[in-house]
């Protein structure tokens, strides 16, 4: 299969889509892998480390995909990429569709088949693909959030980790998924007072466990949310349902409430965010302030770390990657059930339930193509 790599084009995104060792695999397995000149620089990779493994290194971004069966990206296609896409492509890539109606109706007209790193599935009922930049994304809520907490940023000047003789900071984690559990470890071991809510009482017996003593958990109401978010220093939203649109937990009223210089980061903005007040941000302009609370909405966080997050990555979309490529769209897709509950868009139908209820397109079922 002709395999193409573009370079992202996202504001400050410098992952990329295969690393070399990534490519090497796919090349001794008989792929033609053509990567888009420069698309490594921001982990350290020139265009030679690519030639190296094989890979055939293009400068004609036309030219890549007109050439490209599938492609390989980070992030989701802006305009310029999306008018590249035709009906011959396969993309894969996170999407995050729900938050972005535009995008959405874009492929749609594209007529490529869009799979969406974000809602491919395992036999545990897990997002293989989502959990490593979840990771990457929950640890660093903690950095963003204590960037914001600084005078100097808008904050209310708070450590977090607080010293000898001060209260610390208190964090209030929404969410007791994946980038939950990753920024309560953060905030936990930096001292933090942490507060945990979620509706799952079995994910709040996990970091009781995780974190005896020194974590509180709360069964997740709107009562709980609220007393928690008008009590904290910061505020880390880590929602997440799978395909659709984050539910708005705090609402405008409640961030009204809280104590000025307080911040919130909420994780959830690629999905449309948690907090009402939350807007997507970048790295050039990372936060904003609203009702005297610092807000960071960077859509990419993991991008800031791109050669960890490139890597983690690749480690987990590779056996997809070359389930796609080794054996085509319509084997890979009727073997593997939850690789097709990454399909998102098909030629021009869209395939995930949530998208095209929100977005109100037609709905075609995958699992009645590819079964």
């Amino acid at each position: 299969m002709k395999i193409a790599v573009p370079k992202e084009l996202k504001n400050h995104e410098y992952r990329v889509g295969l690393v070399p060792g990534a490519v090497r695999e796919l090349v001794l397995a008989g792929h033609q892998v053509m990567v888009e000149t420069e698309a490594g620089l921001g982990i350290g990779y020139n265009d030679q480390h690519y030639r190296d493994v094989g890979a055939q290194v293009i400068k004609n971004v036309d030219q890549l995909y007109n050439d490209a069966e599938l492609i390989i990206k980070v992030k989701e296609p802006l305009a310029a990429e999306r008018q590249q896409l035709h009906t011959g492509h396969i993309l894969f890539t996170y999407l995050h569709l729900a938050a972005d109606a535009t995008l959405t109706q874009s492929l749609v007209d594209s007529g490529a088949t869009c799979i969406a790193y974000e809602t491919v599935s395992n036999s545990r009922n897990e997002l293989p693909l989502l959990a490593p930049m979840s990771e990457v994304a929950g640890r660093m809520s903690i950095q963003a959030g204590a960037f914001c907490l600084e005078k100097s940023h808008g904050g209310a000047g708070v450590l977090l980790a607080g010293v000898a003789g001060t209260r610390p900071g208190k964090v209030v984690v929404i969410g007791a998924g994946v980038v939950g559990i990753n920024a309560t470890q953060i905030a936990a071991g930096l001292g933090a007072r942490v507060v945990v809510l979620d509706r799952s009482i079995e994910r709040l017996r996990i970091l009781d466990h995780l974190f005896p003593s020194r974590v509180e958990t709360l069964f997740s109401t709107t009562d709980a949310i609220e007393s928690q978010v008008l009590d904290a220093d910061l505020v880390i939203g880590a929602v997440l349902v799978s395909g659709a649109r984050a539910p708005c937990l705090v609402d405008e009223n409640m961030v009204k409430n809280m104590r000025p210089g307080s911040a919130i980061v909420d994780v959830a903005i690629d999905q449309g965010g948690c907090v009402e007040t939350s807007e997507p941000t970048s790295h050039d302009a990372p936060t904003f302030i609203k009702h005297g609370i610092v807000h960071y909405g960077v859509t990419n966080m993991p991008g800031a770390v791109a050669k960890t997050s490139s890597y983690a990555l690749n480690h987990a979309t590779l056996p997809y990657i070359q389930q796609l490529a080794d054996k085509g769209l319509k084997q890979a897709l009727s073997e593997n059930t939850g690789l097709r509950d990454g399909l998102n868009i098909y030629q021009g139908k869209v395939t995930q339930p949530a998208v095209a209820k929100l977005f109100n397109q037609p709905y075609l079922d995958a699992s009645q193509l590819f079964n």
